[in-house]
């Protein structure tokens, strides 16, 4: 009965044991050569873009990273959805009405790529308070494919995380905290336009640090200090030590200036959809602040 109910509660999604081959410095210099491939133009607002603007980029990547939470999506979805959404505004201005079903588009991409059961057009549309159809949605796929050149294989800050913790010697469960943390920082790291221009690498390596110091790891082993480590990973990701040490500065910085708004802004969860009104039923976890925010900016 026991093992029966053991059964149970294993996950159903069949998932392969990491390759340590895939993390040996062959293939860490491949994607560090590979990486600069898929930088988005750091300065698209203003060479590119007549009416989106960084706030506005801000409002959809929230939006963004709820559905991929709520969905529970893999952790590489939402950082490789925000590169295919830099790289496209990169290139193609766009009106900012259409920003929402861009960013849908840039998850459903994403998702394909990544997930073993990817995300619905009709579910995205759903989020969106249905103010996307599906038939657009794959239209705009399209769109974002032959702008991007079909060219999905980014390389993204994910992809450099077990890379950097193989190279520590700290035991597995420490890792896998580690490995969350760094993951969490990520995300918040695609969320700001001040990252838009970082290398993957340099947003992976400061994450990590970020990480290690977070969770004082530093006290119990001296090569986790923070000037050992920045020392150590910059010559991993071949860079200035002073570059990494900014990085990190950033990310934490953007940490707490994360977690005073939310403070600030503490309120009752209200649907998680966009929406222009209160009347679609959804998942009751999104926050009030991207909807309300969008409907200030015209975005919907």
């Amino acid at each position: 009965m026991e093992d029966q109910l053991l059964c149970c509660e294993v996950d159903s999604i069949r998932r392969a044991y990491q390759d340590v081959n895939l993390l040996n410095d062959r293939v860490l210099n491949t994607m560090l050569k590979a990486e600069e491939n898929y930088l988005p133009s750091p300065n698209y607002f203003k060479c590119v873009q007549k009416e989106i603007v960084p706030k506005m980029r801000k409002i959809v990547a929230t939006w963004m990273l709820e559905v991929c939470e709520e969905q529970k999506c893999e952790e590489e979805v939402f950082p490789l959805a925000m590169n295919y959404l830099d790289r496209f505004l990169s290139v193609e201005a766009t009106r900012k009405t259409r920003l929402q079903l861009l960013g849908a588009t840039c998850m459903f991409l994403a998702s394909k790529m990544k997930e073993t059961v990817p995300l619905t057009a009709e579910k995205l549309c759903i989020y969106t308070d249905n103010s996307v159809h599906p038939g657009e949605l794959l239209q705009m796929e399209l769109l974002v494919l032959n702008k991007l050149k079909w060219d999905l294989a980014s390389v993204t800050p994910h992809d450099f995380i077990d890379h950097f913790l193989s190279k520590l010697e700290i035991y597995p469960t420490t890792k896998q905290i580690l490995r969350k943390h760094a993951q969490t920082f990520v995300a918040l790291c695609a969320t700001d336009v001040n990252f838009i221009a970082s290398p993957p690498s340099m947003v992976a390596a400061g994450s990590v640090v970020a990480a290690v110091q977070g969770l004082y790891l530093k006290s119990h082993d001296a090569s986790l200090s923070s000037q050992n480590l920045t020392n150590f990973l910059s010559q991993v990701i071949r860079s200035d030590p002073d570059c990494l040490r900014s990085c990190q500065e950033q990310i934490e910085s953007l940490l707490e200036s994360s977690l005073r708004r939310l403070s600030s802004t503490a309120a009752p969860r209200k649907p998680n959809v966009w929406t222009r009104t209160w009347t679609c039923p959804a998942p009751p976890q999104m926050s009030e602040t991207s909807t309300s925010e969008m409907t200030d900016q015209g975005v919907v």
